[in-house]
């Protein structure tokens, strides 16, 4: 078992059974997956940005990459169905919790500035997402492979019922909210 998967066990549980008075354990919001999404626009000018970013998003992640295709064609963007325009993964169990704690630990500080993430940012169901704006916070990634800065979206899904919940249960994880 990962430390923060312990911890989560050892230190946040019974924290959280106390502020929200669960009387079951099964009650107690926990992660349920991590999804990172990178939406490329410039992809339909050039097709091949689409495989350097989902090496990249492979290596930040410690999982494949699976690239997603445009369900519709707009004609303004000059986008045709079925064309590659981003790359996702979705991170479960042991993994999530490692990319986890590489963000809270790792990444967030290295962004420039940094002064908290948004505590606005959950979506009323006790998820939550923020934006990357430089894919290289991560350091998996090699400052000078990159041919382009490209930012990403975090999404955590966690089974809280509602945003205070979801918001205590990522503060007791480490995630460091602004004030």
């Amino acid at each position: 078992m990962g430390a923060l998967k312990e911890f989560y066990y050892n230190d946040c549980v019974p924290a959280l059974k106390e502020e929200f008075g669960y009387t079951n354990i099964m009650q107690v919001p926990k992660l349920e997956k991590i999804v990172l999404n990178m939406g490329l626009g410039e992809a339909v000018q050039n097709p091949k940005i689409v495989e350097g970013a989902a090496q990249e998003l492979t290596r930040i992640a410690g999982q494949k990459a699976v690239v997603t295709n445009a369900k519709k064609s707009i004609a303004g963007f000059k986008l045709r169905e079925g064309m590659p325009i981003g790359c996702r993964v979705t991170l479960r169990g042991e993994k999530m919790y490692d990319f986890f704690s590489k963000l809270v630990n790792v990444a967030l500080p290295r962004v420039r500035d940094f002064r908290g993430v948004s505590p606005k940012a959950f979506d009323g169901r006790g998820n939550f997402s923020l934006g990357v704006k430089e894919q290289i916070i991560f350091p998996e990634i090699d400052y000078d492979k990159i041919d382009k800065i490209k930012g990403l979206n975090i999404s955590i899904v966690t089974s809280a019922p509602s945003n205070a919940e979801g918001q205590s249960l990522l503060k007791l994880m480490g995630m460091p909210f602004r004030q």
